[in-house]
């Protein structure tokens, strides 16, 4: 009997877990991705400007002096966490050759957790704040992390979620080539 109710009271308890990180990305706002276009394999991604955590804005979208990558991700995300060694060891060998741009999709996150996760994690790349969902729902974004590749024509190469870091690599060296 007291087995029966623990098993019980675990399953509520997750239960109640999976529901707070449901509402937590407000599925029913704009990050929703119903009646926008699906985004194709070598057509154009859809243009916007964000602003940074450092202050500046940001462009994406249009022919560009090097090829990108927009990671959007989140600072409760477990998988984002893991990302996070991957993508600053690519970035930082490779920075010259392509953009990074690491979008929060801040409207299902805290400011000073998104300010934590980033000085944890040591990212030198930029990190924009998609405070109104706007540019998740652009790209039909149905979980973090998820990661579009760019060439430099503004075309979608490929879209990647958690790597290992050799394959990470392999793909980044990949676009850089394109």
């Amino acid at each position: 009997m007291k087995r029966n109710l623990l098993i019980l009271g675990l399953a509520l308890v997750l239960a109640g877990l999976a529901l707070f990180q449901y509402d937590r990305i407000d599925r029913n706002s704009s990050v929703s991705a119903a009646g926008r276009p699906e985004l194709k394999v070598e057509s154009p991604v859809p243009a916007f400007t964000l602003k940074g955590l450092d202050g500046g804005e940001y462009k994406v979208g249009g022919v560009r002096d090097k090829p990108l990558m927009v990671n959007f991700w989140a600072s409760w995300c477990g998988p984002c966490r893991e990302e996070a060694p991957a993508l600053k060891q690519v970035y930082d060998r490779y920075k010259g050759q392509f953009d990074l741009y690491a979008v929060n999709v801040t409207k299902g996150d805290e400011l000073e957790a998104v300010k934590r996760f980033v000085n944890q994690a040591q990212f030198s790349f930029p990190i924009l704040l998609d405070t109104s969902g706007e540019a998740a729902d652009a790209y039909r974004l149905l979980f973090v992390p998820t990661s579009f590749l760019i060439d430099r024509q503004g075309r979608l190469k490929e879209v990647i979620h958690v790597l290992p870091p050799d394959q990470l690599e392999d793909k980044i060296k990949r676009l850089i080539a394109s």
